[in-house]
């Protein structure tokens, strides 16, 4: 049966009101929390009151971990933000301390790599802020954009260890923790290669860390059922950071070709980190994908591409 809305017959007019109805749905559409089915079980997002106080997130001196460490500040709560340097950690406490109070900020440098590291990141957070209401593994690292046989071997290591145990040992700790204090939410940080599908050729061993992330996240909320700790996952798409640029940095030409391609599969930090910071805050229930990047969100990018005025990258 047609929509009341439309003729029969197809028209000029009608088709440009078709279209003009898809374009509105597109720009109207949000980004969306995702619900996964586990051992039968639907698990939804849940509207709640944010009590939430203190957040740990690995990774945080810099990129898309920094800006959730910024939209948390900003939401009132107290943040841990560590990375590998002092140097680094001094950084990004001082500027995050223009945004809000220093008391409120902890910086610790850890490499959650070594899992007595992590151990001390969750001791020193407790003792600063008592207890941890959300933990979130971001730390990562990705390998030189080529195929994996032209890989340095220990390059292997080096993220598995990082991205894959780093997780594990972030899960491990923050699960024991929560379980003594009785509540608490984990989330891990997916990326390309959480879904499975190969999207970028010459990222073979970050894709398979990042399965494997999706699969801990997964199992993880099984083996959670009942504790009244909160497991889930962000999946944040594409960022714009430092670290995708300097995949660049030595092939100019390149870039120039790909950069109207990323400015569309990209977002910025800035933009993204607020909206996943507030359904952080906001979610109840264990089993959640926290998706920012939806189709439809790419392809109203698409469609304002030729739009654009400035170089989205400047």
């Amino acid at each position: 049966m047609p929509d009341q809305g439309f003729t029969n017959e197809p028209s000029a007019a009608g088709n440009q009101y078709h279209v003009l109805r898809i374009i509105a749905c597109l720009f109207t559409a949000p980004a969306r929390v995702e619900s996964v089915r586990i051992n039968g079980s639907k698990f939804t997002e849940l509207e709640g009151v944010n009590t939430m106080t203190t957040i740990v997130i690995t990774g945080s001196t810099r990129g898309i971990g920094y800006g959730l460490a910024k939209a948390f500040l900003e939401k009132g709560c107290n943040v841990v933000i560590n990375g590998r340097t002092q140097e680094a950690v001094n950084q990004a406490v001082s500027q995050l301390a223009a945004v809000d109070s220093a008391e409120r900020i902890l910086g610790l440098p850890v490499d959650v790599a070594m899992f007595d590291q992590v151990r001390v990141l969750w001791r020193s957070s407790q003792e600063r802020f008592g207890a941890i209401d959300c933990w979130i593994n971001n730390a990562g690292i990705a390998n030189p954009l080529m195929d994996f046989w032209e890989l340095d071997a220990g390059q292997f290591r080096s993220l598995l260890e990082t991205n894959l145990l780093g997780a594990l040992y972030g899960c491990k700790v923050a699960m024991q923790g929560m379980l003594q204090q009785g509540f608490g939410k984990i989330y891990n940080m997916e990326g390309m290669g959480s879904d499975g599908k190969v999207r970028v050729r010459g990222l073979l061993p970050y894709g398979l860390t990042k399965a494997g992330i999706a699969f801990l996240t997964n199992a993880l909320a099984i083996e959670a059922k009942g504790t009244g700790i909160v497991i889930g996952a962000i999946r944040p798409g594409m960022v714009y950071t430092d670290k995708l640029a300097t995949q660049y940095k030595d092939r100019p030409d390149e870039w120039e070709r790909v950069k109207k391609v990323l400015a569309v599969l990209t977002d910025r930090v800035e933009t993204v980190a607020p909206w996943i910071a507030q359904k952080i805050l906001e979610n109840q229930v264990s089993g959640v994908r926290i998706r920012w990047n939806t189709p439809a969100r790419t392809l109203k990018k698409f469609l304002l591409l030729p739009f654009r005025k400035t170089d989205p990258f400047d």
